[in-house]
């Protein structure tokens, strides 16, 4: 199978189980899940819940195992995209070529349908304790996990400074912090949940976690050229191509990726979607 039927095979997956996992549009209150539903079905690639059944199958494990993981990665990164696109923070009127949810239900249920978002997320999770296979101790680290890199010393935090920054203070080193907390964080957490659930090895996790913030990065990068070239949106200043330009955002973007691949050579073959995976992030940017 090649990356891009296993990319169709996984998201179908993912999005079959999301349906299951969802209060149905009729349940009370009745308003905020039709809000829900409208963000998680509204075209999301699902490129974090992928990443953590890809890293399952990378380490010799059935996807089944992380799904109810996966899932809650998703719902947890669609709440940071609902609050991300509110007029107080980013102001952005459309997500994925569709009006955001707030120019939809309004904001008050916007922010209403994100923090049941978060809720969902971290329920889903919690339903890994069904699979008889993972540990009870496991599911208590990956919450540890998911706590670490949602809180303000990740994409809280990320989401704060992007915000706040004054285009003078748009240097490598701060934007690289940004990217690091407001994209590669949940990056991390989706590809490092998925590891500590098939218990991974310390030197098999530390590989993966290298490999995600890599990427993470990467992708932050890539999404910030494609913005400048596209011309969606009016351009903040404070990101890469706009402080430093097209040519050298595409080449720290393909070096990341370079050294994502680099960093999980110790997997051999078993590696091929994740590094097809990284190449597919980089070819956003082209």
């Amino acid at each position: 199978m090649n990356f891009k039927e296993d990319f169709e095979e996984k998201k179908d997956i993912i999005d079959n189980a999301l349906n299951r996992l969802l209060p149905g549009e009729e349940v009370e209150p009745a308003i905020v899940h039709r809000a829900i539903r409208y963000s998680v079905f509204s075209g999301g690639k699902r490129l974090r819940p992928f990443l953590s059944l890809a890293t399952a199958e990378l380490l010799g494990n059935k996807i089944e195992k992380v799904l109810y993981f996966a899932c809650g990665i998703e719902l947890i990164h669609t709440f940071s995209l609902i609050h991300d696109d509110l007029p107080s923070l980013d102001n952005d009127d459309f997500r994925r070529g569709k009006p955001s949810l707030h120019k939809v239900f309004g904001e008050n249920i916007a922010i209403l349908a994100g923090d049941a978002l978060m809720v969902l997320g971290f329920q889903s999770i919690l339903k890994s304790e069904e699979i008889k296979e993972i540990k009870k101790s496991s599911i208590l680290k990956v919450l540890k996990e998911m706590v670490y890199f949602l809180g303000t010393e990740n994409l809280l935090g990320g989401q704060i400074e992007d915000i706040t920054m004054k285009s003078e203070e748009a240097n490598r080193e701060n934007l690289y912090k940004i990217y690091q907390k407001k994209t590669a964080s949940l990056i991390c957490a989706a590809i490092r949940g998925s590891a500590i659930l098939c218990q991974a090895r310390q030197k098999e996790l530390k590989a993966l976690t290298r490999f995600a913030n890599n990427i993470g990065l990467s992708f932050q990068i890539t999404d910030d050229i494609l913005d400048l070239m596209q011309d969606q949106r009016e351009m903040k200043q404070c990101t890469y191509p706009h402080t430093f330009g097209l040519k050298e955002s595409k080449e720290v973007a393909e070096k990341l990726i370079k050294e994502a691949k680099e960093s999980l050579e110790m997997f051999g073959e078993k590696a091929e979607i994740m590094n097809a995976l990284a190449d597919y992030i980089l070819s956003r940017g082209s």
